[in-house]
C-alpha cells in the first residue's frame, strides 16, 4: 500500500537534514510526502543570507522557500510553508488550527516532527507540542466528533541535532541507501546552511552501522533514526 507522509518542521530545512531519506523512500515506492514548515527560519536559521548587503526579512523567505523547493523536488515531496515566523515561533490559535486543517486536508498515514525538547533550539520544541495536539485535533481524538476527523497517524519524532539531550532514543531504522544521493542534492540545495552538510552526510552513515547491527542486513549503508510516539498495532508478532 502507498504511504502518505507528512513531515512538520520547525523551519523550511529542518526536514532535509533529519527525514529527507525517508522522503525519498516513500515517494520512490510510490507513496506521497507533504512537506510543512512552521516557518521559514528567517531570524534563527539564515545567518548566511544575512551576511549580504542590503538582505531584507521577505527577501530571505523568498530564498529560503526557493531552497526549500528545490530541496522537496529532489526528494519527490511537496513544500508548504505556514509562516508563523520563528525565534521565538508561537504557533497560536490560528496556527494551530491552520496545522489540523492541514493534516486533516493531506490525511497522512506517518507524521514526522521534533522532539519535545532541544535546549539549543527554543522552536523545536514548540512545534513537536503544536503537533502533538494538532494531531489530536485532527483525529478527534479517536471519538465522534462535530467537526470531520481523520483516521489517526502515526507519529514519530526525526533525530535531533544532540539527541542525547532531547529525549530522543531509536527505535526506528529507515534504509536510505537506495536513496542517499537524492538526499546529498536536497542537502545541497540549502546553502543558508550549508554548513550542516557535511555532518548529517556522516549522520547517515553511523546510523547506517546501528541499522546494520540491530537488522544483520549488511546492504544497509546509510540509515535514518526516528523514534516512535505512538504504539504500533500489528495482529501478530
Amino acid at each position: 500500500m502507498s504511504r502518505r507522509l507528512m513531515v512538520v518542521g520547525a523551519h523550511s530545512a529542518d526536514f532535509v537534514w533529519r527525514a529527507g531519506g525517508a522522503v525519498a523512500v516513500t515517494t520512490g515506492g510510490g507513496g506521497t510526502a507533504l512537506v510543512l514548515a512552521l516557518s521559514y527560519g528567517e531570524q534563527g536559521e539564515s545567518g548566511e543570507l544575512w551576511k549580504e548587503p542590503g538582505m531584507t526579512v521577505e527577501r530571505v523567505k523568498e530564498i529560503r522557500h526557493g531552497e526549500a523547493e528545490r530541496a522537496g523536488g529532489a526528494l519527490g515531496a511537496t513544500f508548504e510553508c505556514l509562516d508563523l515566523g520563528d525565534y521565538p515561533l508561537d504557533v497560536g490559535k490560528d496556527g494551530l488550527v491552520a496545522l489540523a486543517d492541514r493534516i486533516r486536508a493531506f490525511k497522512p498515514d506517518v507524521l514526522l516532527t521534533h522532539t519535545d525538547r532541544d535546549p539549543f533550539n527554543p522552536d523545536h520544541a514548540v512545534a513537536f507540542f503544536s503537533v502533538e495536539r494538532a494531531r489530536a485535533l485532527a483525529a478527534g481524538a479517536g471519538t465522534a466528533s462535530a467537526f470531520e476527523v481523520v483516521e489517526p497517524p502515526e507519529l514519530l519524532l526525526f533525530e535531533p541535532h544532540q539527541p542525547e539531550l532531547c529525549n530522543f532514543t531509536p527505535t526506528t531504522f529507515v534504509d536510505i541507501t537506495p536513496v542517499i544521493e537524492q538526499k546529498r542534492a536536497a542537502m545541497a540545495e540549502m546553502k543558508a546552511q550549508a554548513h550542516l552538510h557535511t555532518y548529517y552526510d556522516q549522520l547517515a552513515e553511523r546510523r547506517g552501522n546501528h541499522a546494520r547491527r540491530s537488522s544483520g542486513n549488511r546492504a544497509i549503508e546509510y540509515a535514518e533514526a526516528f523514534q516512535r510516539v505512538t504504539p504500533q498495532v500489528v495482529s501478530s508478532l
